[in-house]
């Protein structure tokens, strides 16, 4: 794994070496310094899980054969695209939340002389995925369907976003609005589509796939990308934020979170007032009571019960799949989540 690292970490410096001389733009030293300080801030920095997930991926859809240097390279270089979208969501989404920490290190916004130049910076970042598609992929019968797919996921993610942040507009906080189908509507379009079904679908099309034949297969990675949420949002209040790598403020925030829908389902009258009251409000107090309902509801058992439950129903839908090379895809993306501490 540490080798699959290295070369992957290589194909970055790969990847930002043509970006820097991109001949679409004339860069002065101070342009290309910015840029390259801007990607080395905002895109390696992760856990990087996505885009390796697309050469894990394609390893196994090829069977333990052993990959050439170019299917290495070309995967690793689709893995980037996707840790790429990531960047450029994380730049924009940090701003709209008026977040404080990223990966354990200030936001790109919140660095000194960069401010709202991040807005832009989240635009560069999205047109250097198409750039790096057309320089390595333009040749390759698969190349329009690896556009479509991008294009797709995009737009289905900013969707997603569009109704989590609409949900919690100052002046309209509604908690009688928040439900399991709008928690799952919001995960399914803001994190699983690009999260789960992006790396898998790049993989597949490398592999010469056809995507209409694969509808079970987003289906099983829809539902592990909701899952993988579920843990992100109990994780957000119960987890220790060293291990976690932020803060979690999804209390603070109003988010639809999982937990706050359960707690809703599970409450008495007086319970719901203190919840009503306190939910939403950034001062610590208020987040304490909120976290002590939510002990006394003892949602961390809630959770855990949940936590099995969807790991039985993922096994079973992953083992009725026909093809094994498809079930190892599957299974070894929910080994890296289940039961996860961060």
């Amino acid at each position: 794994m540490a080798d699959l690292k290295s070369t992957f970490l290589k194909v970055y410096s790969t990847l930002k070496s043509e970006l820097l001389d991109d001949p679409a733009f004339e860069f002065t030293d101070v342009s290309r310094q910015w840029v390259e300080r801007m990607l080395d801030y905002n895109v390696p920095g992760g856990k990087l899980n996505r885009g390796l997930s697309v050469v894990d991926s394609y390893k196994l859809l090829k069977q333990g054969n052993e990959l050439s240097e170019d299917e290495i390279f070309l995967s690793c270089a689709l893995g980037w695209c996707i840790e790429w979208l990531q960047a450029y969501f994380l730049v924009l989404d940090d701003i709209m939340d008026g977040s404080h920490t990223r990966r354990g290190q200030p936001c790109w916004f919140r660095v000194p002389k960069v401010g709202l130049i991040a807005a832009n910076d989240g635009i560069l970042l999205r047109n250097h995925i198409p750039r790096i598609l057309r320089k390595h992929f333009r040749g390759k019968p698969y190349y329009v369907d690896l556009l479509d797919l991008f294009n797709e996921v995009e737009f289905q993610t900013a969707s997603g976003q569009m109704i989590d942040l609409i949900t919690t507009i100052e002046g309209e906080k509604d908690l009688s609005k928040y439900a399991l189908s709008l928690h799952r509507q919001i995960v399914q379009y803001k994190t699983a589509y690009y999260s789960f079904y992006l790396p898998v679908a790049c993989a597949l099309l490398m592999a010469g796939e056809n995507l209409d034949n694969h509808v079970d297969v987003k289906n099983v990675l829809i539902d592990m990308g909701i899952y993988f949420q579920v843990q992100d949002d109990y994780l957000d209040c119960f987890a220790d934020p060293e291990a976690l790598g932020k803060i979690g403020t999804d209390i603070e925030d109003f988010k639809c979170s999982w937990l706050v829908v359960k707690a809703l389902e599970r409450c008495n009258e007086d319970q719901k007032k203190v919840l009503y009251e306190n939910y939403g409000k950034p001062d610590p107090a208020n987040v304490a009571k909120v976290k002590a309902l939510y002990n006394e509801l003892d949602l961390q058992s809630v959770f855990a019960e949940y936590e099995s439950q969807s790991y039985q129903k993922l096994i079973a839908a992953i083992d009725a799949h026909p093809k094994k090379e498809i079930q190892a895809v599957l299974k070894s993306f929910l080994a890296k989540i289940y039961k996860r501490q961060k």
